[in-house]
């Protein structure tokens, strides 16, 4: 039968995800040479090293070159399967998967066929309300994970020089070859994009809590590729699958959204062109363009590449040069107790311990670091007397406002800020006993701010700190605790003076508000008159007339009832 676009009926989305994550080793995965993916040996970027120096005889593939097997990635590669609730096999082994290509020196390369080190998983990924914010209330989708393998990444081609030259030629750089790779292979579960970017954005979260990559998308330490095909069911019931189109080594998810939804609205018309539906032989591999002529005004389209290899093509077979891995119970339970609390839980637990809303516990779960630093803040407001709800409270306002604007203005992350928790602390501390208004507290913090790291260094007119590029490693529970051979106490005594030496402290002299209150009053009498009237929203003004009149020293919230008491409206 002949049909049309008329003659369907319903299209649905069918989408499975493989996901390229670069482990932080300091080595490579069968070598001694360093790693591009730790940030101690590439601080800025893959791009901010003379290509072809993080190499070595293994990489290079030279005569009598063999592989040694890197013993933390498989660690690493553990840690991310338990914590996908995968099966860790007991017997896994490296297989050869042959293939030429230009960045691909042993014209093949070292990988994992038929015995993953993780298999049969799941991860529940959560609800999402209108605004792209986890809806803990909504019902989570659980997505199965089918595997997780490592391997060794490629090579890549350069098609200008460094400095940007053009050139007529391809260069090879072979910094990244031989880097380890897991890749994260899921079941074709999810059914809109919105799904896999909720997805997507956990899985890396949950790698950064684990402490197995930065997670920097724009430098490649991890990448997506979707396979994507759609359903259609036409009006007489007849159920069409499309041929499944893979998407290469998207590095964001603007783009992997943007991807998706181009394939759904494209497949039902490249269908009716073509009529080929999902068989052998019939996967394609298609690149993602940035464009403005997209589908539907869309922002890029996707290019055909290559029809996709089956597995026989890549003539899979053991490496005889690697002996198979064997992982036993005691080694599964050591890295079983390494991994930290995930970032779902904790946004649960901020919410429901805190009183946080949805956006302000996801801005704290986005940087591991982040929130590591936010938590010793916490219990440092604890040693100061605060009970764990409010201290969780006052700590989200103070990093995510005095904290957030600073970051934002230096381009680093809030715990590189040069402030430690136990100053955030004290800073708090002095807010909550009325020592300090909302205007000074932000100036301390940003006094304590300037007082940065020695391991600091600028560049390019940014402020950047050397212990931020150090790799990610899992944090001891410890971490959450205040340090013993920190005294709160004494730096809470530093912050006060400070403070006091500033003249930041707020007045609490009767007569000095009565004055300010009169003075705010009296320079403005329709405020007042409004005020009296019971709109109190005019209250404002005044307060804002008695804080010019107290020179930043008054606190705005006892000036307010001040004012208030004054007009007959309290």
């Amino acid at each position: 039968m002949s049909y049309s676009a008329a003659d369907i009926d319903r299209v649905k989305l069918i989408v499975g995800m493989e996901v390229h994550v670069e482990l932080a080793t300091r080595t490579k995965m069968f070598c001694r040479a360093p790693s591009p993916a730790c940030p101690e040996f590439d601080p800025h970027g893959n791009d901010s090293i003379p290509p072809n120096t993080l190499i070595d005889a293994t990489v290079l593939a030279l005569p009598g070159a063999l592989p040694v097997m890197n013993r933390a990635a498989v660690d690493m590669a553990i840690k991310v399967g338990l914590a996908l609730k995968c099966q860790i096999a007991p017997i896994t082994k490296w297989d050869r998967k042959s293939y030429f290509y230009p960045d691909l020196p042993k014209a093949y390369q070292i990988s994992q066929y038929d015995l993953p080190i993780c298999f049969d998983g799941s991860i529940d990924v959560p609800a999402v309300d209108d605004k792209g914010q986890v809806d803990l209330e909504g019902e989570p989708t659980r997505i199965g994970i089918l595997r997780a393998h490592l391997e060794e990444d490629a090579g890549k081609l350069l098609h200008e020089a460094p400095g940007g030259t053009p050139i007529d030629c391809s260069i090879a750089d072979f910094n990244r070859a031989g880097t380890a790779l897991l890749e994260i292979v899921t079941q074709p579960e999810f059914t809109s994009s919105a799904q896999v970017i909720a997805f997507c954005r956990q899985l890396r979260n949950i790698c950064r809590f684990l402490g197995v990559t930065e997670g920097i998308m724009q430098r490649g330490h991890m990448r997506f590729e979707p396979n994507i095909n759609v359903q259609l069911t036409m009006k007489d019931g007849k159920l069409i699958k499309t041929p499944i189109v893979e998407i290469k080594n998207l590095n964001s998810f603007k783009s992997v959204q943007a991807a998706i939804e181009y394939e759904f609205q494209e497949q039902p018309r490249r269908w009716l062109a073509d009529r080929r539906e999902m068989g052998r032989g019939t996967k394609q591999t298609r690149g993602w363009e940035d464009r403005a002529d997209g589908v539907g005004g869309g922002r890029g389209a996707t290019v055909l590449q290559r029809e996709k290899e089956d597995a026989h093509d890549y003539r899979y077979f053991p490496d005889p040069d690697l002996v198979p891995v064997a992982v036993n119970e005691e080694w599964k339970e050591r890295i079983r107790a390494t991994i930290p609390e995930l970032p779902l839980a904790r946004f649960a637990r901020f919410i429901d311990q805190f009183g946080l809303g949805k956006k302000e516990a996801a801005a704290l779960i986005d940087e591991r670091d982040v929130c590591f630093f936010y938590e010793r803040i916490i219990a440092a407001m604890e040693s100061l007397g605060f009970s764990h709800a409010r201290a969780g409270k006052l700590a989200a306002n103070i990093l995510l406002q005095s904290g957030a604007k600073r970051a934002n203005e230096r381009h680093i992350e809030i715990h590189h800020l040069g402030i430690s928790p136990e100053q955030v602390a004290s800073i708090g501390k002095l807010r909550e006993d009325g020592k300090l208004n909302n205007q000074s507290a932000d100036e301390l913090f940003g006094l304590l701010c300037q007082d940065m790291h020695h391991g600091e260094h600028r560049e390019h007119g940014e402020t950047q700190s050397i212990d931020s590029e150090k790799p990610l490693a899992p944090l001891p529970s410890s971490v959450l605790s205040v340090p013993s051979v920190v005294n709160v106490s004494s730096v809470f005594a530093s912050v006060e003076s400070l403070a006091q030496s500033r003249n930041m402290l707020t007045v609490r002299d009767d007569d000095a508000m009565a004055r300010w209150v009169d003075a705010a009053i009296a320079e403005n009498a329709q405020a007042a008159a409004d005020v009296k009237a019971g709109k109190t929203a005019a209250v404002g003004r005044l307060v804002g007339a008695a804080m010019k009149h107290s020179g930043g020293s008054g606190d705005a919230k006892a000036l307010r009832e001040a004012i208030l008491a004054r007009l007959g409206a309290g």
